[in-house]
């Protein structure tokens, strides 16, 4: 069958080559006449494989040895509730950045456990235009226990693209949509967290990089599953881990090593982003609300200023194997992810799809 691009938010497409050598041992991994996912999380084969993952992953965003990188359950969600429990002790309260649909549900969550001082930066100009207010600018307290931000929202298409200065408190980063996908500085942050299903692997885990300060404050009724410290201590296993879909993050992770890293994928998703970009914007036919330097790289939506026509393109863009195009209830329209997997072809193959189906709708 013809080559088909999965524009989908999440879960969202894996690298063909990656996909390959999981198929090619999915029966029979390292000749052990057993499937990865049946062999026991203790088993020395499994663990030194586990040891690789996180040793690649480290290596790839340069993580200090005064982190730990745990391998979790719960996703995106999950450490919603984890992060107050683990980090926002009695008498203190955390600051919540609000710019979309997941930091929004991110301060929902943490006011179950705890004092939270929400702040909402975006903006709605009377033009239309979606923007934020600059980071210097955000009213954020000295004394909080941390503050928390979602640097790219999906839903939205909304990046924060500078790394907000907290003046020595703790920040929080949701990075579900761009762990991976371009360089940061990871001692800027105490809590890096990321649901796996975009740039990682498979949905069912979830990556919590951790400053080891921040270790042992867990509030009295946090679950041990989502209690830091307890999975620091037993190396992410203190019970069964999803196996399969460490597996499968740790050949993401070797493919992205074999690439040339993240700085190498980050010159691809620019080059992705201002293609889609260019062609949105030099249409009379398409267009996109976001203030551009706000504008995300892995999340791009878009409106047909004819909504009448949605249908009719979405369907021709499933005839043309782009698949996954409709934008999200909340906002409507259209919405192209083009995650690390995503290979420049594929949006090349959309950009010609959308300039030939506006030609043939004006």
């Amino acid at each position: 069958m013809s080559e088909v691009f999965n524009f989908c938010a999440g879960p969202a497409m894996l690298p063909a080559p990656v996909m390959l050598k999981a198929q090619a041992e999915f029966i029979n991994w390292n000749n052990t006449g057993s499937s990865v996912m049946e062999l026991s999380h203790r088993s020395g084969i499994y663990m030194e494989m586990a040891a690789q993952a996180e040793a690649d992953l480290r290596d790839l965003m340069a993580i200090p040895d005064n982190y730990k990188v745990l391998f979790c359950h719960g996703g995106g969600r999950g450490q919603f509730s984890a992060v107050p429990l683990n980090l926002l002790p009695q008498g203190k309260s955390a600051d919540y950045i609000v710019n979309g649909s997941w930091s929004k549900a991110a301060a929902v969550e943490a006011q179950n456990f705890g004092n939270v001082n929400v702040i909402n930066v975006r903006e709605e100009h009377d033009d239309g235009e979606t923007s934020l207010i600059p980071n210097a600018k955000w009213p954020l307290n000295s004394d909080a226990a941390y503050v928390h931000y979602c640097p790219n929202e999906t839903v939205d298409g909304i990046e924060i693209n500078e790394i907000p200065e907290t003046n020595g408190v703790p920040l929080v980063a949701d990075m579900s949509s761009t762990i991976l996908s371009h360089e940061i500085d990871v001692t800027k942050f105490g809590v890096i967290y990321a649901g796996a299903q975009k740039n990682i692997g498979p949905s069912g885990l979830t990556i919590v990089i951790v400053r080891e300060d921040l270790l042992g404050n867990a509030q009295l009724a946090t679950p041990c599953i989502m209690n830091y410290q307890t999975s620091a201590n037993n190396d992410s296993m203190y019970n069964t881990p999803p196996t399969y879909a460490w597996y499968l993050a740790g050949l993401v992770f070797q493919w992205l090593k074999e690439l040339g890293g993240v700085k190498a994928i980050a010159k691809v998703n620019q080059a992705k982003a201002d293609l889609l970009y260019k062609e949105i914007d030099g249409s009379d036919f398409y267009n996109n609300n976001i203030d551009e330097q706000y504008r995300s790289k892995m999340n791009i939506p878009f409106w047909l200023n004819d909504e009448s026509l949605n249908d009719k393109f979405l369907a021709e863009a499933e005839q043309h194997n782009l698949m996954a195009l409709k934008g999200h209830r909340i906002v409507g329209g259209m919405r192209a992810s083009i995650y690390n997997a995503m290979p420049i072809e594929g949006v090349q193959a959309l950009v010609n799809f959308m300039h030939k189906f506006a030609q043939e709708n004006k």
